[in-house]
């Protein structure tokens, strides 16, 4: 079975999307087990979970002695081959279909850690196998939502949650984006789906989708293009 754990100052976010959707099912079907690691609990006597950083300045940032008594155990019971520990940071690499792939497929074990503040304090990187990501160039009031993006972008991808087949047409799964799709009725307000569509001529409606991907791509996102 996959495990998630999440190290978070705000637990309660998770649990309703949790129990939606894929998911939900994929936590119903033992697919993942996903265990909530709240920092306040890893508090000692009067400790606080932030302290004001070193130099001054304006915020507080994240210490590391609660997060650090989380992990230990953690690492200490999970063969580290098959285990990653991401940080939700905007100074992180942008977080792609190909790490949620990874993560799904090469892994058996994800810790998801969310920051908070101006950060968490810079050694916890030092001692620790940490890969940071961000869900792009903007600076959010914390980590739960990029943790709960990257958990969802996993999750799909474990053997069982989803068809093969839907995963394999994602956008990004063959470096493009997905084709456009379309659905009852044929003619909505004067503006029709696709004739190619409605044919039943499979070949022709696959070369359609591939040629519709390719110009997508090219009109939205020619940077993947330079990828390839």
């Amino acid at each position: 079975m996959f495990t998630i754990d999440v190290v978070t100052l705000f637990p309660e976010m998770f649990a309703p999307f949790v129990g939606l959707s894929i998911v939900g099912r994929a936590v119903e079907a033992g697919l993942v087990d996903i265990r909530y690691r709240h920092i306040l609990d890893a508090l000692e006597g009067s400790e606080r979970a932030d302290d004001e950083p070193y130099g001054g300045g304006a915020g507080m940032v994240m210490r590391l002695e609660p997060i650090a008594r989380i992990l230990d155990p953690i690492l200490a019971a999970a063969p580290s081959a098959r285990l990653a520990i991401a940080l939700t940071s905007p100074s992180g690499k942008p977080f792609t279909q190909a790490d949620a792939r990874r993560f799904a497929t090469a892994l058996d074990h994800l810790v998801l850690i969310c920051g908070h503040y101006e950060g968490i304090d810079e050694r916890l990187c030092e001692l620790y196998p940490i890969e940071e990501y961000s869900l792009g160039d903007f600076v959010l009031t914390g980590g739960e939502i990029p943790a709960l993006a990257m958990m969802d972008a996993t999750i799909r991808l474990l053997e069982g949650a989803i068809h093969p087949a839907s995963a394999a047409e994602d956008s990004f799964a063959a470096g493009r984006l997905d084709y456009p799709s379309y659905t009852r009725p044929a003619v909505f307000r004067g503006v029709s789906a696709p004739e190619v569509l409605l044919s039943g001529d499979h070949a022709a409606i696959a070369r359609w989708r591939r040629e519709a991907s390719r110009a997508r791509t090219a009109a939205r996102r020619p940077d993947l293009g330079e990828k390839q």
